[in-house]
Parts: structure tokens; C-alpha cells; sequence
């Protein structure tokens, strides 16, 4: 059951973007270990930057496929749930990136497939 098209994925990416950059300071992540903070920042930075470079409804400059997009996401879905592990976050340092984590593998995984992307995946 996929039903995550580009164009809703593209209404999600910049939210998350301000989410990952707001939500740090908000919930006052950190007290573990202040790379807590600074990570989800970062992120949040980047997945806004990677947001305008995406060729798709919401992009501004369209020079990054939408698949290299969702490549990107499955990558940064990984970091998180690793993250708590790597760096010995613990209660809700480490929980922030196991929620944010499950939640991009979920949409990444419920990505529904475009026509001219189906067609390309028959080859």
C-alpha cells in the first residue's frame, strides 16, 4: 500500500526541514550529549537546502532527482536510528531520532511510484 506521491512528499520536506531546525531547541535536546542538538540542526539545514535543489513541485532549482532525494532520506532515516547508539544518547535524545528515523523510513518506504517512473523501472 503505497500511496506517498511526490507531490505529497514534497509538501512534507519543508516542514521537516523547520522541524528538525525548531524542534532541538523547543524540546531542549542535549542533555545527553549536546551533538543531540547540533545533529538534528544540521539536518534540518540540509534536508532544506536538498528540498530546493529537488526536481519536484516545490523545488526552486530542480538540479537533484527525486530519487537521489529519496536516497538521501532512506540515508539520513539510518544516521537516526543509529545516532542514539553512536553517540550514547539516552532518554529523549535518543528517542527524538528513533521516532524521526522510523517516520522517514515510513514515508520513504510508502513511496508510491510515478507513472514515467514505473515505465523507467521496466528496463
Amino acid at each position: 500500500m503505497r500511496f506517498v506521491t511526490k507531490q505529497i512528499h514534497a509538501y512534507l520536506d519543508y516542514p521537516v526541514a523547520i522541524a528538525l531546525v525548531a524542534l532541538p531547541f523547543v524540546l531542549k535536546l542535549g542533555e545527553t550529549n549536546s551533538s543531540a542538538l547540533y545533529l538534528s540542526v544540521a539536518t534540518g539545514v540540509a534536508a532544506f537546502i536538498l528540498t530546493l535543489l529537488t526536481d519536484h513541485q516545490l523545488g526552486v532549482f530542480r538540479v537533484i532527482s527525486y530519487k537521489l532525494h529519496l536516497a538521501v532520506d532512506f540515508a539520513v532515516a539510518l544516521v537516526f536510528i543509529l545516532a542514539p547508539f553512536i553517540f550514547s544518547f539516552e532518554g529523549l535524545d535518543a528517542y527524538y531520532y528513533w521516532i524521526n528515523g522510523a517516520a522517514v523510513l515510513t514515508v520513504v518506504s510508502l513511496h508510491k511510484s510515478e507513472p514515467a517512473e514505473q515505465q523507467n523501472q521496466d528496463f
